[in-house]
């Protein structure tokens, strides 16, 4: 793995090189070479609709049908350690589901597999976060190569993601698409400026090599904050003709996500997921944190990436509890409390991490986890509760 484009050379000489890169598609969501039905793709219009909800397994008849539970992991860089320690004590209550759809952003996307895959995975989880991996790998020593788009190489998150994103992990992935259970992870096509959603397990469902790079990468892509990391370049293909695609942090384009907006907006909704239920895991701090900023770049920077994850997240979560509430889907949401004893987002090392996983461990196995509850009546209500 490498900055570079993830394919063979000849493919990288079959278009001209623009300002060190291959020329991007012409049209949106092109296709990987060898792969197919790999991203989510929905428009307005109603067929197109039914075929997206068809594809995500949303039941026909609501809840009778059989269970469907979302759960929707956010970024936050390392305050992710709090998602993961909150997912391993959700399993010690007894009571986490087994999720039909689940979503990831940055860090929520390395979580994702992971918690898509269940308890059983658990310990998988506690070491990626708290295993020292991070702080030795993230480090700002590890210096990218010149023009590559970012202080830190992407093949630190490589490295990062390898030891728990393996041939198995493919494969129980794929396992787990056959049964209708989808794994969604958002990155952001830097070029187009718009959101890329890809269909982990149809990717996994490929099988071998190419299928294990391919999920890294977008994996990689999603996590790769814009400036810090290298981005990660996909080469792809339109009309016989190769391309190249760069993909940054999901959370550029989308902080948190549920499903496609149009498909949100879809008024049959409501009646596909009727007696579902949403789970949000916002990785971050929601309430403001007053206190006075150092006077030197690397604290005032930390500190604006805060406060641009708080705006960013306060307006997803809006959204997605406007849309749910339309539509009688209930919400649960749960995120970092402001007693939880943190550094910052972007620090990893790895006593922080503990501490913060350890928090959302005993958090999720006390059952106070979801701080907010809320039924599918009175959305004025709902909305100030989650919100004030």
């Amino acid at each position: 793995m490498s900055d570079t484009p993830s394919s063979d050379p000849a493919a990288r000489r079959s278009r001209p090189f623009v300002r060190g890169r291959l020329e991007c598609p012409p049209v949106a969501n092109a296709s990987v070479p060898g792969f197919k039905n790999i991203r989510l793709c929905t428009d307005s219009a109603e067929a197109g609709l039914v075929s997206a909800a068809d594809h995500l397994s949303l039941p026909r008849s609501g809840w009778a049908s059989g269970r469907y539970d979302i759960l929707a992991l956010s970024g936050g860089a390392a305050d992710g350690a709090y998602g993961a320690g909150a997912i391993t004590g959700w399993s010690e209550t007894g009571t986490r589901p087994e999720f039909a759809l689940v979503t990831g952003v940055s860090t929520g996307a390395l979580i994702a597999p992971l918690a898509f895959l269940g308890p059983q995975w658990d310990h998988k989880l506690k070491e990626a976060y708290t295993g020292g991996h991070a702080q030795s790998l993230l480090s700002p020593r590890r210096v990218a190569a010149p023009f590559s788009g970012g202080l830190i190489s992407s093949r630190s998150l490589d490295e990062l993601i390898a030891p728990f994103i393996d041939a198995e992990l493919i494969k129980a992935v794929a396992a787990e698409h056959a049964r209708g259970r989808r794994l969604l992870v958002t990155t952001t096509d830097l070029d187009r400026q718009e959101p890329s959603v890809w269909d982990m397990g149809a990717i996994a469902s490929h099988g071998g090599e190419a299928a294990l790079n391919l999920f890294r990468d977008v994996l990689v892509a999603s996590a790769s904050l814009p400036g810090i990391f290298s981005p990660r370049r996909i080469i792809t293909e339109h009309e016989g003709q190769r391309y190249e695609e760069m993909h940054v942090d999901g959370g550029v384009a989308s902080p948190l996500f549920l499903m496609p907006t149009a498909l949100m907006q879809w008024q049959n909704l409501g009646r596909r997921l009727k007696g579902g239920r949403v789970h949000v895991l916002i990785n971050t701090v929601l309430d403001p944190d007053p206190r006075t900023t150092p006077p030197n770049i690397a604290a005032v920077l930390t500190r604006s990436f805060e406060a641009m994850l708080r705006f960013s997240y306060r307006q997803a979560l809006s959204t997605a509890i406007t849309l749910c509430a339309a539509r009688g889907i209930p919400l649960k949401l749960a995120s970092i409390p402001p007693s939880a004893e943190r550094g910052h987002a972007m620090n990893f090392e790895t006593a922080a991490m503990a501490r913060l996983f350890e928090a959302g461990r005993q958090r999720a196995a006390s059952g106070e986890l979801w701080t907010t509850a809320v039924a599918p009546t009175g959305f004025e209500r709902w909305k100030d509760s989650l919100l004030k």
